[in-house]
């Protein structure tokens, strides 16, 4: 059953966004420690965007594997960025953060589902930019470390 729903995951995953964007897409928003960041601080590496909330249960699952991806791709060919979309205090946002012991950049926005890189309509969904910065994919709901690793390998 599980390789079934791997299966269907990935495939709704692998569709690709039919629309190429003219011009790179990029943003800045601040990090928990109160640095501004760009998404185009990452050309030249694929970018996981991934929007999140605390109260989110398929939100908080997923951080293991996100961060898992994060920590094997980081040096060499992609990222993760994880960006809460929630009205909640900085210090509560990083000590949950810290409980959770994620090593990926989070970024904090206001909490709107208007994003840059399109409508966040479920919780999480996330975005993967090329390394030329151009979105390429997006999932509504859980990803994991596979599916990631998957959607690259098909695109190399």
């Amino acid at each position: 059953m599980r390789t079934v729903q791997f299966w269907i995951a990935g495939l709704c995953f692998a569709l690709v966004l039919q629309s190429a964007l003219a011009e790179p897409v990029d943003f800045s928003l601040p990090t928990l420690d109160g640095k501004l960041v760009k998404l185009s601080d990452y050309r030249g590496k694929w970018v996981v965007v991934n929007y999140w909330a605390t109260w989110c249960p398929p939100c908080v699952a997923e951080m293991p594997e996100l961060d898992a991806f994060h920590r094997e791709h980081k040096d060499q060919d992609a990222v993760v960025v994880g960006v809460n979309l929630e009205r909640i205090g900085l210090e509560r946002l990083s000590e949950f953060v810290e409980m959770q012991e994620v090593s990926y950049p989070i970024m904090h926005s206001a909490s709107s589902f208007k994003t840059a890189l399109g409508r966040v309509k479920v919780m999480p969904t996330t975005y993967i930019v090329s390394p030329q910065g151009e979105l390429v994919a997006r999932e509504e709901g859980m990803v994991d470390k596979e599916m990631l690793e998957g959607f690259l390998n098909r695109q190399q």
